[in-house]
């Protein structure tokens, strides 16, 4: 990991600067030579393989941080299981007006409605094609661009791009950023959607890499049900629990919790980790869950695996503790899975339905 002095500076300079200025911040410096881990070694308890995978660890990186690929392998070298890039879309688009970022610091949340700005697809896979993929897993969050008016080709598009340079890919259709997106996790909208889209991996040549579903953390008990038989009957490889929420749990502080957007990080962990139960609850260990929402400890984590997760992945808390949370987590999670007992992390799925 970097040195702590030097990473605890430059995480509390980022966050003088504006959210967005602050992020492209952040790229650079984990770009260059400043944030060179030191070597480490995983703890053989956190090891698991998840949807044809041996992931190091269960924890990685959400999509949203890096949208263009440009630090994957910068983020694995500081301890992360996995990384997944994007969202990305077929055109490049700039995204909604700013600002469009939002710290609620007090809460230790943000509120974004970036709105999937992305370079585009072709910038991102000459960025994943040009990478060693023996560094480590990264996966490729899709979206649709804001003024298409073919959804299912903008997905279709994404996996012939990017299947034979990602390792897993992600149909992202819960983000409330783009206008009509979460309209795709409907019965007969999403069916038909998850079926071009595994038609699409179908035609590709060589490895057809996992296909996930990511969905959103605010959805009704039907649409619960709907989803995971959708998800089973296609067969996909896959659930990611979930998205940003629309919804805005009480007791927020923040001057900025009205603003409109998508909220993360703290106030998320109770509502993601509820739906997260809920699909493992109804997909039992059929379809791998993949937990987002809230994780800022080892004890976040291991709740979301307790719940049904068998990985987790994390992106707001870094935002305000930085890169040595990564090794923290691992840790307390570690001695969690001792504490309880599990010889695994896979031993740990879904304990709390047991």
């Amino acid at each position: 990991m970097p040195r702590p002095d030097f990473a605890r500076l430059a995480v509390a300079c980022l966050r003088l600067l504006p959210p967005e200025r602050a992020h492209r911040a952040a790229i650079a410096l984990l770009g260059g030579a400043f944030l060179r881990p030191a070597p480490s070694t995983e703890d053989t308890i956190l090891g698991t393989r998840v949807f044809g995978l041996d992931f190091p660890n269960p924890v990685g990186l959400a999509a949203g941080f890096d949208k263009d690929a440009e630090v994957a392998d910068a983020m694995l070298a500081l301890g992360l299981g996995f990384v997944e890039v994007g969202t990305v879309t077929p055109l490049p688009q700039p995204g909604n007006p700013k600002p469009r970022l939002f710290r609620l610091r007090e809460d230790r949340a943000l509120i974004n409605r970036l709105g999937f700005n992305s370079r585009g697809l072709a910038a991102l896979e000459r960025r994943l094609a040009a990478r060693a993929r023996a560094r480590g897993i990264v996966g490729a969050n899709l979206g649709k661009n804001k003024e298409s008016r073919d959804a299912a080709e903008d997905y279709r598009r994404g996996v012939e791009a990017l299947a034979a340079h990602a390792d897993y890919l992600v149909v992202n259709v819960s983000s409330p950023n783009t206008p009509g997106l979460r309209a795709l996790q409907e019965p007969e909208a999403l069916d038909a959607l998850i079926r071009a889209v595994l038609e699409a991996r179908a035609g590709v040549a060589g490895d057809r890499p996992p296909v996930l579903l990511k969905i959103a953390p605010d959805l009704a008990a039907e649409d619960c049900r709907d989803i995971a038989a959708i998800a089973l009957a296609r067969g996909l490889d896959g659930l990611i629990v979930g998205n940003t929420t629309i919804a805005r749990p009480p007791g927020l502080r923040s001057r900025f919790k009205a603003e409109a957007g998508g909220l993360s990080g703290a106030p998320l962990m109770a509502l993601s980790t509820r739906i997260l139960a809920e699909m493992y609850r109804l997909c039992g260990a059929r379809i791998p869950l993949v937990g987002i929402g809230g994780v800022a400890s080892g004890a976040d984590a291991y709740a979301k695996i307790r719940a049904g997760a068998s990985l987790v992945a994390l992106y707001t808390a870094l935002v305000y503790e930085g890169p040595g949370l990564i090794g923290r987590i691992k840790s307390e999670l570690a001695q969690h899975l001792r504490r309880d007992g599990f010889r695994s992390v896979a031993e740990a799925v879904g304990a709390d339905h047991r």
